[in-house]
């Protein structure tokens, strides 16, 4: 039973969803809202248990004084900083005088904005060594990517007006043509993993 059951719940609930595509109307629509609720809660249990594992492992981690455990002590600390922010005043309000939203705006949104500007010099190295003319596939794309960052700056149109123009047109067809088809192989691949797992096929989610 411990087995039958769990494929069951994902049969049921894999065919109920494809239904309600076709039905979003009448008892279906109320029940898939219901279903949706429920889905809200289990995900906010989820997230709970993430934490309290998030501060077990860490916790180890400063009682064994593993490697870079300092840094363990400055994420637990920052989490309950935040935690009891939270629950003081709540973040309902946007106001940024209100302790959770003042801490977001002057200590996470500045530390996310210095983790994407580090990720640009590493896009910036990994894009030098992916436009190396190596064969013919690649001189195509160092072409293509040169004409799109002269199309996107000024001076671009100083050299040649028309850089603009052909940058539109490589955006609007081949890299559109190109994104197409990756997203299509991926809603391929979910939809045949989604019916792995409806037909229970697929059960190393169980493991």
């Amino acid at each position: 039973m411990r087995l039958q059951i769990p494929l069951l719940i994902i049969l049921v609930m894999g065919l109920f969803t494809i239904v309600t595509a076709f039905i979003p109307a009448g008892p279906v629509a109320d029940l898939n809202q219901t279903f949706r609720n429920w889905y809200i809660g289990i995900i906010t249990f989820f997230i709970f248990l993430g934490t309290l594992n998030l501060v077990r492992v860490n916790g180890e981690k400063i009682r064994g004084k593993r490697r870079d455990w300092p840094y363990s002590i400055i994420m637990i600390a920052s989490l309950a900083i935040m935690l009891f922010a939270g629950f003081y005043k709540g973040r309902a309000s946007m106001d940024e005088g209100q302790p959770f939203m003042y801490l977001y705006f002057n200590v996470q949104f500045p530390l996310e904005a210095t983790m994407y500007s580090l990720l640009a010099f590493f896009v910036t190295s990994a894009s030098f060594r992916a436009f190396r003319a190596r064969n013919k596939q690649a001189a195509v794309l160092l072409v293509a990517a040169v004409i799109i960052m002269l199309g996107r700056v000024p001076v671009g149109s100083l050299i040649w007006k028309g850089f603009p123009d052909v940058t539109e047109w490589i955006m609007q067809f081949p890299n559109a043509a190109a994104k197409r088809g990756i997203r299509l192989g991926i809603d391929l691949g979910l939809i045949s993993m989604a019916l792995r797992m409806i037909l229970g096929i697929e059960r190393s989610y169980m493991q």
